[in-house]
């Protein structure tokens, strides 16, 4: 697998080389001019929403006082939520974060994405019963949020599940 990925690796370097080096006669004006788009659109994917990470006193907060409501569920948040319970040394963790980032952006304004780190945050894992991860809460703005572990055979459809929770459940979008 490490043979294959630096044989992509070296090739599109290569090729990146040998298309460069065929445009050395561009004026550098143009160069400046495409360095400040791309810039610019570095800069507009950043200010994009991305996974929010939470601590306890955040989770209070944003999305339930289970210190003060413990047998009620009672969601704060304005708008439906993911929540993702991973730890950094997590194989399958590693694999669904950038998925839920991306989705984070691709959904903007319509979810949240959050994370809670279950080795700095024991506490939350543990009121959650947190025993596998990588694990997910699903928080619709109205009714018991579902509780879910483990991703797909692959990134795409882990990227595909995760779509299908969003749109029917958090979002209601079901056809």
């Amino acid at each position: 697998m490490k043979q294959l990925l630096m044989v992509l690796f070296t090739s599109t370097f290569f090729i990146t080389q040998a298309c460069t080096n065929g445009n050395a006669g561009n004026n550098k004006k143009n160069e400046t001019t495409d360095t400040k788009k791309e810039n610019i659109s570095v800069k507009e994917e950043k200010s994009k929403v991305a996974a929010i990470h939470l601590t306890k006193n955040d989770f209070l907060e944003k999305v339930w006082d289970f210190e003060t409501n413990s047998n009620k569920w009672i969601y704060r948040g304005d708008k439906p939520c993911i929540i993702d319970f991973y730890a950094d040394w997590c194989g399958p963790c590693k694999i669904a974060g950038p998925i839920l980032e991306e989705l984070a952006v691709e959904y903007g304004d319509k979810i949240y994405v959050y994370k809670i780190n279950t080795e700095k945050e024991r506490e939350l894992a543990g009121a959650f019963g947190i025993r596998s991860i990588p694990a997910f809460l699903y928080c619709p703005l109205e009714g018991e949020p579902k509780m879910a572990a483990g991703i797909g055979h692959s990134a795409e459809e882990t990227k595909q599940m995760f779509k299908g929770i969003i749109d029917d459940f958090l979002l209601g979008n079901k056809k």
